[in-house]
Formats: C-alpha cells, structure tokens, sequence
C-alpha cells in the first residue's frame, strides 16, 4: 500500500533548500523514453528526460542551472515529471534523475515529491531515482544517505552511466540500488568488442550476487541487443526501441523486438 506520513506532508516540514533556493526564472517541459523488458516485450518504466519548453534539447535547460537555482530546479523536475506521468495515464514506473548535490535533508526535500504523487494518484512504489555516477558530488556519504532514506520510503534506486565514472564500484561497496544502467560508451558495438563484452560480463556476475538488476541503455542495433540478452540483460533503453517522445509516450515498433 502506498503512504503519504502526514509529518512530510505537513507544512511545517520545510528544509532549509525550501527557505533560500532562488526562483527558477525560465521554464522546462519532459520527454519520456520507455525502458522496455524483453522477456515479455513489455515496458517497464518511462524516463523523464529534461526539455525546453518547445521541444529543445536537454542543455538549452540544464546550462541555465546554477548553485542559486539547483534546489528550485530539482524539486520542480520532480513534481512535474509526476504529473506529467500522471496526466499521460503512465501504468509503468516512472524513473526521474535527481541531482544529490541540491538535496539538503532527504526526509525533508522528498516532500514535495510525496504531495506531487498524492495529488495526482501516482503510487510511490513506481517512481525510480536515478542519480549519475559521473555526476560530482560534494559528500559521498551524503549520497548513499540519500539513496538509503528513498528506499525507506519505497522509492526504487538507480545508478546511472554506471562505468562512465570513477566511483562506480565503491559506490555499489557501499550501497546496493534496485538497478543499475550501464553506460552507452560501454554499451556501444559491445557485440564486436572482446574488451566491452568482458567487461558487461563481469559487471552483469557481480550484480548477479548482489540482486541488482542491470539495465542497458543506448542501444542502437540489433546486434548490442542480441549480445546483452545473452547475457542476461533484459532491460534495456534506446533509438533501436523508441526515442524520447515530447509531451508523450513513445510506442516500441514491433520489429525492435524481433531476434
């Protein structure tokens, strides 16, 4: 069952981000990328990717972040990417990036997340929260609290570009998510590449042992396909499926799925 605590709910719970974030100043809509399951051809969850207002790309808004407005910014990325689900009548999970640098207490910046999820009917139990491995972050152990208090909350985990960065594997030391993403660099023409293909391999063992699924992302032929389901992989994300739809949700062709 999905709960909303009253105590997060409650206007008295406010964090400082609350009190000092700037106002955002500019606008943003999302475009959602389906991640779909090959073992019944179906779509798992839905990412919401960052857009301007008319479609423009992820940097026209994502440049325009700064120190000031970053808190502003990831609570309103939340809140609407749930009520764009919401309105689209999304019956998946919902998977939102989150920047761990403009979250100052997690039980306290998750609120405004839980009211969007309340008022829109969205159970919290399918909204996934993403966050980069390459993506520097400030305090490290801040990181893996976040994560750890999100759980708690019946959110699922993610990493993100798992392999793009430096702190990958300690981080999974650390903290386990519900998933990881492997990275497109690793990702691509890995059905031509010993080196990638040992690579995906050893990591799919790893995450094998400690119950973490792995999604692929950045798949873009039939090939890279047919190699990580032989691995394993089932999840997976990218043009050869569907491309982010603005405003939509993006339907897979039929021949995307067909070995």
């Amino acid at each position: 069952m999905t709960l909303f605590p009253s105590s997060l709910t409650s206007p008295k719970a406010v964090c400082l981000g609350c009190q000092q974030s700037e106002p955002l100043g500019f606008d943003f809509a999302f475009a959602y990328q389906p991640i779909v399951d090959l073992r019944d051809r179906s779509i798992f969850a839905h990412e919401a990717l960052v857009r301007g207002v008319a479609g423009e790309g992820a940097l026209s808004v994502l440049d325009r972040i700064t120190n000031d407005n970053r808190y502003r910014f990831d609570q309103l990325c939340r809140t609407r990417a749930i009520e764009g689900a919401a309105n689209l009548n999304m019956q998946t999970h919902l998977s939102i990036n989150f920047m761990p640098n403009a979250v100052y207490r997690p039980e306290l910046c998750i609120r405004s997340t839980l009211e969007a999820a309340k008022k829109h009917n969205f159970p919290i139990e399918r909204l996934i929260f993403e966050t980069l491995e390459s993506e520097h972050v400030d305090n490290y152990r801040h990181l893996t609290n976040i994560l750890r208090e999100y759980r708690e909350f019946g959110f699922m985990t993610a990493i993100d570009d798992f392999g793009a960065g430096y702190s990958g594997l300690n981080l999974l030391a650390d903290f386990q998510p519900d998933l990881i993403k492997l990275d497109m660099a690793l990702i691509r023409d890995v059905d031509r590449d010993r080196v990638r293909q040992a690579i995906v391999r050893g990591i799919v063992t790893i995450c094998a042992e400690l119950d973490v699924t792995v999604i692929a992302e950045g798949i873009e032929s039939a090939g890279e396909r047919d190699f990580l389901a032989d691995c394993g992989i089932f999840l997976m994300q990218g043009y050869w499926f569907a491309r982010p739809a603005f405003k939509a949700l993006a339907q897979v062709p039929p021949g995307a799925w067909t070995r």
